[in-house]
């Protein structure tokens, strides 16, 4: 439907500062949202029917141009530093009257929207957008309501997705021209100066993550899928490191591919559609996400040939960060809605730049709250602004920390309870690299990975020899089925084995400078589930 249901308040728009002939076009379905993309000239439409768009200047998150609110509501339960990042009200409010100004004349899209498949912790939200294709984005990402039920959408939070507006960082206090705020008190977000559309995901995460403790429910960065006896697994990891590839599984149902809460009566999806990296992405490897990508499905800098309209998903032109939002029922075999009962297994995934962590290990519980709270992978490439070609070593509390609004502990403490509850097993993945650091050695294969999470998840390592890791001191499986035994044996692999001796070596005293850094307060048995020292 366009404008002519909108009633004089423009659904409580107005009462924000909208002006009611600004707000033109409300809930447009995938079909009407495409053909506008087009006729706009936003994007363009690929042979499989994708609506191919590009992002401009930023083909990535801006975690520096991040900040929160800091008033009467957020002053004593932010973990305030250089991740969330504080703006004064005033701050906001001389942002927001300018941008309501800036929109006075420019046509808004608008799409009321659900995040959390969970009734009992449903959020609503509304998203107003500048472009066609961050209104089908937003309608692709998060959960759709009913149609009956957009005559009484109340939302709790509104977004504001207005990437030509650009701030100014003398009188706003922002450290560039793009500025993605969240105000917990007004209940707004603004998103200014980027048309990364990863950003509105983001801060609906941030915004669960911060209210959904006080709910006891733990929100978490990761995957989910369920297989045979609903067994359910969670597969935690930051970008690039496999949490949506590896929940795809033609054998396992996809619960979702990025954003969970774990409440008393099991997990959640917190989104109703995936957005998945697709760079190298073939129908060999990766077949449900390949076969995914069809009309509905919008794709973000994935080149496109301009007479033929084939992709390219080999080439990283405009950036290795390519993406695909598509609706999670894209996916066969997908649950719908994405809720599941409590995890039998938890996967951690790192994307080891170094190439000597193990493939797979069993950790201990004092091992999980360990690798939980330093979050080590290799950053790659393009997910975020201002990094480099080659892939860097990081450590990301919870394997979220840019979206953690509370301390990292708080997070901690509600996993590692629900692990000793639910005697849920927790396992280490590298699907990262094998043989030699990056550019020498090689990144795992695929299949290996899919083989050695399948083992696990579906109890058939229980009953396997291990050998414990010298440095790491992680329990290694000896066998693991479909997985030649070199394969398991992170130091074999190496040419030089004095290489990976020092190697290992140098990560293990980064995770113990990390963990020292930033929980040197936490109980002495969960440091001492760290590497040993050289």
């Amino acid at each position: 439907m366009n404008n002519q249901g909108v009633s004089p308040s423009c659904h409580g728009l107005r009462e924000l500062g909208f002006q009611e002939a600004a707000v033109k076009w409300w809930n447009l379905g995938t079909g009407r949202l495409t053909e506008m993309a087009l006729q706009r000239q936003e994007g363009q439409l690929a042979g499989n029917g994708a609506l191919v768009v590009r992002t401009g200047q930023f083909t990535g998150r801006s975690p520096k141009d991040k900040y929160i609110v800091r008033d009467s509501i957020t002053e004593n339960t932010v973990a305030w530093g250089s991740v969330n990042q504080a703006l004064s009200p005033e701050q906001f409010e001389g942002i927001w009257a300018r941008l309501m100004n800036f929109l006075y004349h420019k046509e808004l899209f608008v799409a009321d929207l659900l995040a959390g498949a969970d009734l009992n912790y449903q959020m609503p939200i509304r998203v107003v957008t500048q472009r066609a294709w961050h209104s089908m984005f937003a309608r692709q990402l998060f959960i759709k309501p009913q149609l009956e039920a957009l005559a009484t959408h109340h939302p709790d939070f509104t977004i504001v997705f207005a990437p030509e507006f650009k701030c100014d960082p003398a009188i706003d206090g922002t450290g560039s021209e793009t500025c993605i705020c969240i105000n917990f008190t007004r209940r707004l977000v603004v998103i200014l100066g980027t048309f990364y559309a990863g950003e509105m995901k983001k801060s609906v995460f941030t915004i669960l993550n911060y209210l959904l403790p006080e709910a006891n429910v733990l929100p978490m960065h990761c995957s989910a899928n369920m297989g045979a006896h609903k067994r359910v697994a969670l597969f935690f990891g930051l970008s690039g490191t496999g949490k949506t590839t590896l929940s795809a599984d033609k054998n396992r149902r996809l619960i979702g591919d990025d954003e969970h809460g774990w409440s008393d009566q099991g997990v959640f999806n917190f989104e109703g559609g995936c957005y998945a990296k697709c760079i190298k992405l073939s129908e060999e490897a990766e077949p449900q996400i390949f076969h995914a990508i069809r009309f509905g499905c919008l794709l973000e800098n994935v080149v496109i040939e301009p007479v033929t309209r084939t992709l390219d998903y080999d080439s990283d032109e405009y950036t290795e960060n390519t993406r695909a939002a598509y609706r999670a029922q894209y996916i066969d075999n997908a649950l719908i809605p994405g809720i599941g009962g409590h995890p039998t297994d938890v996967v951690f995934l790192t994307a080891d730049a170094f190439g000597v962590l193990p493939p797979i290990s069993r950790l201990t519980a004092e091992q999980a709250m360990y690798h939980f709270l330093s979050g080590y992978t290799a950053r790659l490439a393009g997910t975020e602004r201002g990094l480099g070609k080659e892939p860097q070593a990081t450590f990301s509390a919870c394997f979220g920390e840019p979206f953690l609004p509370r301390s990292p502990l708080e997070y901690a403490r509600m996993l590692g309870e629900r692990i000793q509850k639910h005697k849920a097993r927790v396992w280490l993945v590298n699907t990262g690299w094998v043989g030699g650091p990056a550019g020498v050695g090689n990144r795992m294969k695929l299949a290996y990975t899919r083989a050695m999470v399948n083992a696990a998840v579906e109890g058939e390592l229980g009953d396997v020899p291990v050998q414990m890791d010298p440095v790491f001191r992680v329990n290694v499986p000896t066998f693991c089925p479909g997985v030649p035994n070199e394969f398991l044996n992170a130091r074999g692999l190496w040419s030089d084995t004095a290489a990976y001796d020092r190697a290992a070596a140098d990560l293990a005293a980064r995770f113990r400078q990390n963990f020292e850094k930033k929980f040197g307060a936490v109980g002495a048995d969960i440091a001492a589930a760290g590497p040993l020292a050289g």
